[in-house]
């Protein structure tokens, strides 16, 4: 699978395979990390494909009112679930607090370094691995942003890999969203950007920001906790070639 491709889960948003991104002269695996948006509306036929990605763990990032709301359709699959909320208040919040997406990252890294920690070792785990927030955007987008810079993907592959989202969403349900978001924030100046996009710009600020910072995005989870021997584990499972 190349990073054009889409792997189809019937009843999933922004469902795709992490495989085949650029890393030097290596690249990252298909069939091993996967990303998306949540499994609530996960349809007969996208649970037969699901269960044939033989997946042995959902990293799972949304908090406990959204689980709530929108619970994962995948009972009787036999997947091991672990959940770790990355936002550490209501995500509707960013919405009231019409927060630009540069400063809902930027809040991310700086208040949930252990949970993205955890995250990491979840894909270092158990493979394959999906990973899913309600949208696969911004909690999701950061994740992996992450993980992927950890193993030396090229800069601009991780920045295409996010921007791609905004790609993905079908243009009915952003106009669904935005009209409900609209009616309750008619002021907001990052609704869209909030709810609808993943501009490139935005994640190239976020890793310019950790090199800044850290040193690097590697140095970002080294300084929280990940080892060299875990890096080069993650390393072995996300890419092939050299």
């Amino acid at each position: 699978m190349t990073p054009s491709d889409a792997t189809q889960v019937p009843g999933t948003l922004n469902f795709r395979d992490i495989g085949g991104l650029s890393a030097g002269a290596a690249r990252t695996r298909s069939g091993v990390l996967f990303r998306s948006g949540n499994l609530a509306r996960l349809t007969t036929d996208g649970r037969t494909v699901l269960d044939a990605l033989r997946l042995r763990r959902i990293i799972d990032l949304r908090d406990e009112s959204e689980l709530a709301l929108d619970p994962s359709r995948i009972e009787g699959l036999g997947i091991e679930v672990q959940h770790v909320p990355l936002f550490l208040g209501s995500a509707a919040s960013f919405f009231d607090d019409d927060i630009s997406l540069e400063s809902m990252y930027r809040g991310l890294i700086d208040t949930a370094p252990e949970r993205i920690v955890a995250v990491v070792r979840g894909v270092l785990g158990a493979q394959p691995t999906l990973v899913h927030c309600t949208v696969g955007k911004d909690r999701t987008g950061v994740t992996i942003a992450l993980v992927l810079s950890a193993v030396g993907v090229d800069r601009e592959a991780v920045v295409a890999d996010y921007a791609r989202t905004e790609q993905l969403l079908p243009a009915e349900r952003n106009a669904q969203v935005l009209r409900y978001l609209r009616a309750l924030h008619p002021e907001a100046r990052h609704l869209e950007d909030l709810a609808t996009r993943s501009p490139a710009g935005a994640m190239r600020t976020l890793l310019a920001d950790l090199d800044a910072r850290f040193g690097s995005p590697t140095a970002y989870l080294q300084a929280h906790g990940i080892t060299d021997e875990e890096l080069a584990g993650l390393r072995d499972v996300l890419l092939v070639g050299s």
